[in-house]
């Protein structure tokens, strides 16, 4: 017999019985009825229920043997009676009657409890990762990541895609990002970077003729933490392909993401392929937002119009002195809400940063409301019109520059969903965003800027460069969406020299300083690149969607807390003194605050 097990803890069924089993595992949980002792016995893989007589030998044992304390339990399999079955339990139509123990490891006083679904501060599940993964939720959220990743992996080998890993230790690139650095002990004073995402290398390997790339790739990334993003890294599905458009990229993806989310969706309802495309300027008008959630079944209407020259002074003021748009949100059914719901919404926006959310009731008997009591009974009608709105709806304002305007009507919409409970449950919804603006102006400098991934193909090429206003200007740039979660970025590159340093230079940079930022993939396109793009749905991010977490940490075997320290392993640290002058580093620290 094996000397640790024969079985495992999820293995035995009630064909088993009369067979003499060995189990190794932790103490899960510990039932004593006096005569008889029952301990779950918990692996990887299942549990098993093992019971002891007080007048065995092996009884004390048991007893003394604290929870998560890991044992291997030898003895007979035996059927349960009846009304002791436990149909939760793939094994619980059996039980082992333990006749040898041997205590393989005695756990101390537990920090944490693993039995059970206590809730724990997020340091302490954290500093004890080890034990928390042990819990079923935790540990089922990591097979099914693993599971995924599998998934994912061979769907892009079954399309034509090859696995490549491109360098982890690389030159720091301006992707939007802080980098992570890394001294050279060899070059002193210089640093590599961690990518933050293999963008140049994943396009160098077209540039090399391999056609169809992906990989799991990791990415590092100094920026803070938040419910959808880990601080420090991630993981994506990175792919790239050559001589493609966007429609073919979106081919290429979509059943991969259609056929992940319907394996394992549990039954949920996947939006089939194509997905819907939304272009840039309608999502932000429409949604509020880049990143749609189609679940919520309202639209955003423009009724600046209506307003202007209005006796409403509060908005007709701002459109005709700031330039400010009015977005009208609806509320389906909100009319006869009471007075409370109304100024708890408001209260609500004052916290966000906004005046106030102005707002009219549509009743049966008339609109309602302190907008309506100010504003023309011809303009009301237009609102109504323009928001499709019905007797027994509201609608809501908000008023700002469009960007503002579109970011907050946003926040409204998503409100109002929730509390109108019109969030459509148990699907997933995606779209592509597409037609992204290729520059944006910076408020503060004044500045052309670029808007998304400097590296995308501009539409119209040179031509555009040349002869367009440069905020007229879109890209062949897409994002993927899904529940209103961007999975990832993507864009038709530019793959010519001569695009790319014009591009850059509308953007403020210089030929000089492209040519030393980018001289790799610069170089590389002067000796022939194909036309080529791609994307990275982030793995992390749908496998938090797979499993319904709100925190993305929840689906990281060992993450970070959102101040980016690792407390498990305790980093990050000092290094001492010695390792410092190696690397040809010395501290200047900031000096600590004085209080008072």
């Amino acid at each position: 017999m094996h000397a640790y097990r024969t079985h495992t803890c999820g293995q035995l069924r009630i064909e088993d019985a009369g067979i003499t089993a060995r189990l190794s595992g932790w103490v899960h949980r510990k039932r004593d009825h006096g005569n008889l002792l029952f301990v779950d016995l918990r692996d990887h893989y299942g549990l098993t229920q093992c019971v002891v007589d007080v007048s065995s030998p092996v009884f004390q044992t048991l007893e003394k043997a604290r929870p998560e304390s890991v044992i291997t339990v030898t003895g007979k399999v035996v059927g349960r009676s009846a009304d002791t079955v436990n149909p939760r339990l793939a094994t619980g139509a059996i039980e082992v009657q333990a006749a040898e123990v041997e205590i393989q490891s005695i756990a101390d006083v537990l920090p944490m409890q693993v039995a059970g679904d206590q809730d724990y501060p997020e340091d302490m599940r954290l500093k004890y990762r080890f034990l928390d993964l042990r819990r079923e939720d935790v540990h089922a959220n990591m097979m099914l990541r693993a599971k995924v990743i599998q998934y994912l992996r061979q769907a892009m080998i079954g399309q034509g895609f090859t696995e490549f890993q491109t360098p982890i230790l690389t030159a720091s690139s301006p992707e939007g990002a802080r980098d992570y650095l890394v001294p050279s002990r060899l070059h002193p004073g210089k640093f590599y970077a961690l990518p933050q995402a293999p963008q140049q290398f994943k396009q160098l390997l077209m540039v090399a003729g391999f056609d169809r790339y992906f990989q799991i790739a990791p990415c590092f990334r100094d920026e803070a933490g938040r419910a959808d993003r880990s601080p420090g890294e991630f993981y994506q599905l990175d792919f790239e392909m050559s001589y493609v458009t966007q429609d073919d990229v979106f081919a290429a993806i979509e059943p991969v993401l259609q056929g992940v989310f319907e394996e394992f969706g549990n039954g949920r309802k996947v939006t089939p392929a194509p997905f819907p495309r939304i272009p840039y300027q309608e999502s932000m008008l429409k949604y509020g937002s880049d990143k749609p959630d189609l679940r919520n079944p309202i639209l955003i209407a423009d009724v600046t119009e209506a307003f202007r020259g209005s006796n409403f002074g509060i908005f007709a003021k701002a459109i005709e002195a700031k330039g400010a748009v009015v977005r009208a949100i609806p509320a389906p059914g909100a009319a006869g809400q009471p007075r409370s719901w109304f100024d708890k919404l408001n209260e609500w926006a004052r916290e966000e940063g906004a005046g106030g959310l102005g707002y009219i009731q549509f009743a049966v008997d008339g609109p309602k409301g302190p907008i309506a009591k100010n504003l023309e009974a011809e303009r009301i009608e237009a609102i109504r019109a323009a928001a499709g709105l019905k007797d027994g709806d509201a609608v809501f304002f908000a008023c700002d520059k469009a960007l503002e305007a579109a970011k907050f009507a946003g926040k409204v919409r998503t409100r109002l969903g929730t509390e109108l409970d019109l969030i459509e449950k148990d699907v997933f919804k995606f779209c592509w965003t597409v037609d992204f603006p290729m520059y944006e102006l910076n408020e503060e400098t004044g500045q052309v800027d670029f808007s998304h991934n400097p590296f995308s193909m501009p539409q119209g090429g040179m031509e555009a460069l040349e002869k367009m206003d440069p905020l007229e200007i879109k890209a062949y740039q897409y994002d993927i969406v899904c529940n209103g979660v961007e999975l990832s970025s993507g864009a038709i590159r530019n793959h010519r020299p001569d695009i790319m340093i014009k591009a850059f230079g509308i953007a403020g940079y210089a030929p000089e300083m492209v040519e030393e930022k980018f001289a790799g993939m610069l170089n590389a396109f002067r000796y022939g690149a194909p036309p080529h793009g791609g994307s990275a749905p982030g793995v992390d991010r749908i496998v938090m969607l797979l499993a319904d977490q709100p925190n993305i940490r929840e689906v990281i075997l060992f993450p970070m807390n959102q101040q980016a320290q690792d407390l498990l392993m305790g980093a990050p640290a000092e290094v001492d003194a010695t390792r410092l002058r190696e690397l040809h580093i010395k501290l200047d620290l900031p000096k600590p605050k004085k209080e008072g």
